[in-house]
């Protein structure tokens, strides 16, 4: 496949999935980076509005990297314990706190999401790692999409690409899929 139809491909997709999804966006409430980082830690195998939920107590108690990464490991566990796995959310919370202050003086990088499944599964890119996905995607996403990209990508695998049991049939974009069987 040439990179002219990538780009092709690229842009009907688009095109296709701000039909099917024209509020597409971040459901997670968030204000600054680091809060949207934490909310997105805490959403792993929870609802977006549990996390919601949570994250109004915990907003107002954790405002920084360095106050995430002197929390108490117990005390910020009981904040976030109906997200689910919490123990491993928080272990995770206290360590994306600490590099971020070790690696990025407190603050959170500015980069375009990881999307490796869906981004696999359309042939948008073979690579597995972050970094070539990103530039990658860079290539073939015009630019003015960048941001609402990766949350229309969201949404349809939330709606109908999921990892375990795609919905083919009922997918908006199939017949631009090189993995459907439909």
């Amino acid at each position: 496949m040439t990179a002219d139809d990538k780009h092709t491909r690229t842009r009907a997709i688009i095109r296709k999935l701000k039909r099917r999804f024209p509020d597409a966006g971040c459901s997670l409430t968030h204000r600054t980076p680091l809060q949207l980082l934490v909310s997105t830690i805490l959403s792993a195998q929870c609802t977006d509005a549990r996390v919601n939920i949570v994250t109004k107590d915990l907003f107002k108690r954790y405002k920084t990297a360095k106050d995430y990464a002197a929390a108490d490991p117990d005390e910020l566990a009981e904040i976030i314990r109906s997200t689910g796995f919490f123990r491993n959310k928080t272990k995770s919370i206290l360590g994306m706190a600490r590099a971020l202050l070790e690696n990025h003086g407190g603050k959170v990088p500015q980069t375009m999401e990881e999307l490796v499944r869906l981004t696999n599964r359309l042939k948008l890119t073979r690579n597995k790692d972050a970094v070539k996905i990103e530039r990658d995607l860079m290539r073939i996403v015009p630019k003015k999409e960048w941001t609402l990209f990766p949350h229309l990508m969201i949404e349809h695998g939330r709606a109908t690409c999921q990892a375990r049991k795609p919905q083919c049939e009922e997918c908006p974009i199939n017949t631009l899929c090189p993995s459907s069987p439909a």
